[in-house]
């Protein structure tokens, strides 16, 4: 099969001939048809995630079982999949609390230590394969189909954790890119009114069509105070992919009474608010990591239902893998961008 492949952090991606790979006890191998681009596979890239080399990267695939492995009930040859990024216990605390993303075993994940789908097929744990609900086109709308269990169930993740409410004001930072895109959709999608916080003019008029209702110029002086602004006040959600020290402590700062903050990775730096304003306000700051199988499958039946659809603004064949992920490097992608692999 054709593959392309990582050797180290910072460099380029080489097309290579690799052997087809063949599915093992409780295993299954699936021809890949697209395969989503995003941060979260730049930052292996780019030598700012952990992982083992050499490496096929991707996870966000839309794919077709070709063989299933000894033990496998749950698949048959044909079954259209895409793939869940973790590999958890199932047993421990955590995975009992369908909070699968903070799973006291986490193992390895596709893409980081597995091989993944930049290349024509895949061989995961029979488990990491989600079977696709009837509605989707995932030969047709490859791209989409992939990227709807990242771009989509993160933010999806995000609305039900952070208890976004029709009657919320929700402020998006960086929402120009991959993920901002789509929690500006996800939010609109629970009825809030939704505030983009962005950087890059660029981007203004597509936080626009994804249904922004107020944008927030990020290079100016008091991005808490225009945030306030746009909110009559005090926003009710901040959902930060920035995740700087001054993107944090801005989104703090605006948020009004019983406030929410939601920080997911970015810069991930420190950084400081006043714990008087903490009680007074009784806000909330919180984490958010990926999202649990039953959210992606929540999601996929969803976005199969029509209530929502990715935003995928480039599709590149296999072989310009790196110039898409320059392109992630430089934030000049909208949306999700993919490589089309069949």
């Amino acid at each position: 099969m054709k593959a392309m492949v990582l050797h180290a952090p910072n460099a380029p991606f080489v097309m290579e001939e690799r052997p087809d790979p063949k599915a093992g006890p409780g295993e299954a191998v699936a021809r890949v048809f697209a395969c989503g681009a995003g941060l979260t596979i730049e930052h292996i890239r780019a030598g700012r995630a952990p992982a083992t080399f050499p490496r096929i990267i991707g996870h966000e695939i839309s794919a077709e079982i070709v063989e299933v492995g000894a033990g496998v009930t749950e698949l048959s040859v044909g079954d259209p999949v895409t793939c869940y990024f973790y590999t958890t216990c199932g047993h421990c605390r955590w995975c009992r609390e369908n909070r699968a993303t903070i799973c006291a075993n986490q193992g390895p994940r596709v893409g980081y230590q597995i091989d993944g789908g930049y290349a024509e097929y895949i061989k995961l744990p029979a488990h990491n394969f989600l079977r696709l609900p009837q509605g989707l086109d995932y030969k047709g709308k490859a791209a989409e189909v992939g990227v709807i269990v990242d771009a989509l169930a993160t933010p999806f993740k995000v609305v039900r954790y952070a208890n976004v409410r029709p009657t919320d004001h929700v402020a998006v930072v960086g929402a120009g890119g991959g993920l901002g895109i789509h929690m500006i959709m996800m939010a609109k999608w629970t009825g809030a009114r939704v505030i983009a916080v962005e950087r890059s003019a660029g981007k203004f008029d597509a936080c626009r069509k994804a249904g922004a209702d107020e944008i927030v110029d990020a290079t100016g002086n008091d991005v808490a105070g225009a945030i306030k602004d746009a909110s009559n006040g005090g926003i009710d959600v901040v959902i930060d992919f920035v995740s700087s020290q001054s993107s944090l402590e801005a989104g703090f700062a605006a948020l009004g009474p019983g406030g929410r903050l939601v920080t997911l990775g970015g810069s991930g730096e420190d950084f400081k608010v006043s714990a008087r304003a903490f009680l007074n306000k009784e806000a909330v700051v919180m984490g958010s990591r990926y999202a649990t199988r039953q959210e992606c499958l929540d999601t996929l039946a969803l976005a199969a239902r029509g209530d929502f659809w990715p935003m995928v603004t480039e599709v590149h064949p296999l072989a310009e893998a790196d110039k898409v992920h320059a392109r992630l490097a430089r934030a000049e992608v909208i949306g999700r961008a993919a490589l089309s692999i069949a």
